[in-house]
Order: structure tokens, then sequence, then C-alpha cells
């Protein structure tokens, strides 16, 4: 008891930091909860198949809505890399003599998803807006990356998410075509942003000419 009272203060202020780390540790506990729910998340992948034939999926798994503004679809040859914007894409109508037009832009609320279109369909639009060779296709190395570019929130800098999957189109269907992530990469920090809004910018520039 002598000793408790000789040394209170000191008890008092180690037990009183000690409370304070206890409390910051909380504190970062909520915060790194509270930001992972508030994170956008965006799921691109496969449906209804594995093949080219495949349906790309867009799924939104944040917390709320966001709005798609750009659906890019990139063509990676072994030279070059051809890009287009496929968020609004031309069918064939029920009449079976008009085309008609279907547009993916807008918002995609939280835990909805979208098919853009088969990923066969998406690599001939490619191939007919840019007058790709047959001959390109029959190389090897083919990939064809998708990438989605979208607000969230109220936020004014938008977010973005890619993938890649590897095209083999001389194999079986069920081989044609593989990602090369377990997962979709998203882009949301304040770095990765700006990179999202240079592909808006490129797309919008290019659409201009």
């Amino acid at each position: 008891m002598e000793w408790l009272s000789e040394h209170g203060s000191a008890i008092s202020a180690v037990t009183s930091i000690c409370t304070l780390f206890v409390w910051v540790f909380y504190a970062q506990l909520l915060y790194a909860g509270y930001a992972r729910q508030r994170r956008p998340r965006i799921i691109i992948n496969r449906g209804k198949g594995v093949g080219m034939e495949a349906l790309c999926l867009i799924s939104n798994m944040s917390n709320e809505a966001i709005y798609v503004q750009h659906l890019i679809a990139v063509l990676h040859t072994e030279k070059q890399a051809y890009s287009l914007d496929v968020v609004e894409y031309q069918q064939e109508g029920d009449d079976q003599e008009e085309d008609c037009y279907r547009t993916h832009q807008g918002p995609l609320g939280s835990g909805d998803y979208l098919h853009v279109q088969s990923f066969n369909s998406i690599l001939q639009q490619i191939v007919s807006y840019w007058d790709i060779d047959d001959a390109v296709l029959e190389q090897e190395g083919l990939s064809l990356g998708i990438r989605v570019v979208a607000l969230y929130g109220s936020e004014d800098m938008p977010i973005g998410a890619w993938r890649t999957f590897k095209m083999h189109l001389s194999e079986s269907p069920a081989r044609q075509l593989a990602p090369t992530t377990i997962d979709t990469h998203r882009m949301n920090s304040k770095r990765e942003r700006k990179r999202v809004l240079q592909w808006a910018e490129d797309i919008e520039i290019h659409k201009a000419y």
C-alpha cells in the first residue's frame, strides 16, 4: 500500500496512457470497418458459360449505387492495343429488318448486375470498328481487357475497375477465354482515379473526332 501511495501519480499516468491507446485502437477498428463499407467494389466476370460466347457481367457490390459512364473494351495484340467504348451497342431488332440500339450507361444499384453482351460480340465490334485483319486474330497472346468507368455517390472523381481475359481462339470453346487474375482490379485510390479520369477523357476526345 505504501508503494502504491508513493507511486500513485505515476500509475495513474500510465493507466491513462494505456486507456488512450485502447480507445485509439478501437477507433481505428471502427474507422476501418466504416471505410471498408464505403469503399466501392465493382466485379467483372463471365456468365452463362466460359468460352467466347459467355456474357460479360458487371456487378456492383458497393453499399451504394454507381453510375456507369463508360465500358471500355481493349483488344491487346502483339503490336498494338485497340480500344472501344461499348456502353452503347447495336443489336438486331425483333423484326429482323432494323437494327436497334441498347445502352448500359446509367445507374446500377447496390447488388445489381448487368450483362454487356457476349465476349465474342465485343470482340467483333472492335474488329469491325478498327477494321482489323483476320490474320491478327490468329496470333498468339491475344487478350481482351474490360474497363469500367463509373461515378460513386457524391464523389467527384470517377472510380474504375478492370480485368483482362486471355483469348485462345483456336482452342475448344471451353478453353477460349480465361481471366488472367482471380479477382477484378479496383481503382479507388486518388492516383488510380486520375488514371480512370484519363480513360474517360481519351474516350470523349476520340468520340469528338
